[in-house]
């Protein structure tokens, strides 16, 4: 297996709603999503994550917090993707279409699932509900999970896979 990708993902919500972004080019591409994307060399994951948000769409977090942490795989693809999803409640800026991404507002009651990643559609409610969550999935090209594995956690641990391996989950 090749190292992970290591990515980021970024969900800024307030009260009902949550902020997410048309994906307008490159991985993903027609999908809604939060905001991320790749840790460049030099920074933190958290910088990483703050950088890609005011990129993707012109704001910037005050304060981020890591909420969870997913990892994919994809059948064929010996690296696999380790996302550090992050949220935030407050922000500096107003959300703006960029090269990459088109903003918009959903009420938590009519996000877009089938426009969506498919596995979202399993841990945005830890997400909605307020709570911590680690998780892996495996994809056959990319509308297919073949094997989830996802848990709520009180506290986010980074050596989860060896947790899912060693009990025959990959």
């Amino acid at each position: 297996m090749v190292a992970n990708k290591l990515l980021t993902l970024v969900l800024i919500r307030q009260c009902n709603r949550v902020l997410l972004g048309y994906k307008k080019k490159g991985f993903g591409v027609g999908r809604w999503n939060g905001f991320g994307g790749k840790v460049e060399q030099g920074e933190t994951i958290q910088q990483a994550a703050a950088r890609e948000l005011h990129e993707e769409c012109g704001v910037e977090a005050h304060s981020l917090e890591e909420i969870g942490l997913l990892k994919f795989e994809f059948v064929g693809d010996p690296q696999w993707l380790e996302v550090h999803v992050f949220t935030a409640d407050t922000f500096k800026g107003e959300p703006t279409e960029s090269e990459e991404m088109r903003p918009q507002w959903y009420n938590i009651h009519s996000i877009p699932f089938n426009d969506m990643w498919p596995d979202d559609k399993y841990w945005f409610p830890i997400f909605l509900k307020g709570a911590k969550f680690s998780g892996y999935f495996k994809f056959e090209g990319h509308n297919n999970i073949l094997k989830t594995e996802l848990k709520e956690v009180e506290k986010l641990h980074y050596n989860d896979y060896e947790h899912f391996k060693l009990n025959g989950i990959v």
